[in-house]
């Protein structure tokens, strides 16, 4: 039996006008995005009306009718040129929208998702906490039943899209009750911005992913409807689990995107730099670096897609968007510290690409789960880990 890795016509179709979108739309503005820390609202309503916040959403809800492996695809195309951009669809669609569709009730479903596909209005994902970082299940953020609705208090950070002009709700996590052990029971909650007691943070200021969103909230006595109850109450932690598992495919995906762009970038760099009276990519050192790059990003790019592939047949994929994020994630890092070796001092400057893809490249071994989880979460799926 042999393996057919190449796409099908209509992914492959996809890939190319994502391509076309990110070195004719994106390239030529996301510079300036991103030296003044601004969100590049124009860019996003553009990859609205494209339909990629709708990729992997059904045609009934406003969606394209596709699925995560057409996701990623349009996740590494634009992260080949420029991650805040890649973060922002990833999040919209990955945190934003896939708990309303896979959890939500029908007229959760019928309210927010037309809205959420075809980007008029972002989703976030309220799950990080100031004292929980990677432990999830720390939860301390709380939602008491008073009546007919739920009042939430407490605080989230690094929650990605929760503070644009466009942001229309957020998924909350919070402790709705405890077990008879003791333990939390956590539920997830819809909170839509603009809600009274619902207060987001100015804009952090960060190392990368500086044409993205990414603020602190809080929530002060906030009053929303029982209805707003997102799937079973209790029932939180194993829906963000599901969420970040396939969120992993997403980021890895977004890695790749990355890691190839350094190879694309160091390529045509090394071709047109002269040194010692020759182009410096005539130099057996250059020539191993950027065979190692690819072969980093060729191997990436297997990994995820495996990945997506078990999530789209129904297989299970835990083990697989482990180990696709884990890898994806650190060979990033590996090629944006190469890409910048390779262009010198000119690999310092800001004006050049490489040295924005080496500001981004390190969230991507912390967020949504961090190298150290990875490894433990492959571990346990081996049959070792505790």
């Amino acid at each position: 039996m042999s393996l057919d890795h190449r796409l099908p016509a209509e992914l492959e179709e996809l890939r190319r006008t994502v391509e076309a979108f990110a070195h004719d739309v994106v390239a030529p503005k996301i510079g300036e995005y991103y030296e003044q820390h601004a969100f590049p609202y124009e860019i996003v309503q553009e990859m609205g009306r494209m339909g990629l916040f709708g990729l992997p959403f059904p045609e009934e809800y406003g969606g394209m009718g596709g699925d995560y492996l057409a996701l990623g695809i349009a996740l590494e195309e634009l992260a080949r040129v420029d991650s805040s951009v890649a973060i922002t669809l990833e999040a919209g669609v990955s945190l934003g929208a896939m708990p309303v569709y896979h959890f939500g009730t029908e007229e959760q479903k019928r309210e927010w998702l037309p809205k959420l596909c075809s980007g008029e209005v972002l989703g976030a994902f309220g799950l990080t906490e100031p004292d929980g970082g990677s432990d999830a299940g720390a939860t301390r953020t709380t939602a008491v039943r008073d009546g007919d609705d739920w009042v939430i208090n407490g605080s989230k950070c690094f929650i990605t899209n929760s503070g644009t002009d466009i942001t229309g709700l957020v998924t909350v996590t919070a402790v709705t009750g405890r077990k008879d052990n003791g333990s939390p029971l956590i539920s997830s909650i819809i909170v839509p911005s603009g809600t009274p007691g619902f207060t987001v943070g100015a804009p952090y200021s960060k190392v990368g992913w500086n044409a993205s969103d990414t603020r602190e909230l809080s929530f002060s006595d906030v009053r929303v409807p029982a209805a707003n109850l997102l799937g079973e109450e209790g029932r939180g932690y194993a829906q963000f689990l599901r969420i970040l598992d396939e969120g992993r495919i997403a980021i890895a995906a977004l890695a790749t995107g990355l890691a190839q762009g350094c190879v694309d970038e160091s390529v045509r760099y090394a071709k047109e730099r002269q040194a010692f009276g020759r182009a410096i990519g005539t130099n057996q050192a250059i020539q191993f670096k950027l065979a190692d790059m690819e072969m980093r990003a060729h191997t990436s790019r297997l990994s995820w897609r495996h990945a997506a592939s078990k999530l789209v047949h129904g297989e299970p994929f835990k083990k697989e968007a482990a180990l696709a994020k884990l890898y994806s994630s650190e060979i990033a890092v590996d090629n944006a510290r190469e890409a910048t070796q390779i262009h010198g001092g000119y690999g310092f400057m800001n004006e050049y690409p490489v040295a924005r893809m080496w500001r981004d490249a390190k969230i991507l071994e912390i967020g949504e789960g961090t190298s150290e989880v990875q490894r433990m979460l492959i571990a346990r799926e081996l049959g070792v880990g505790a």
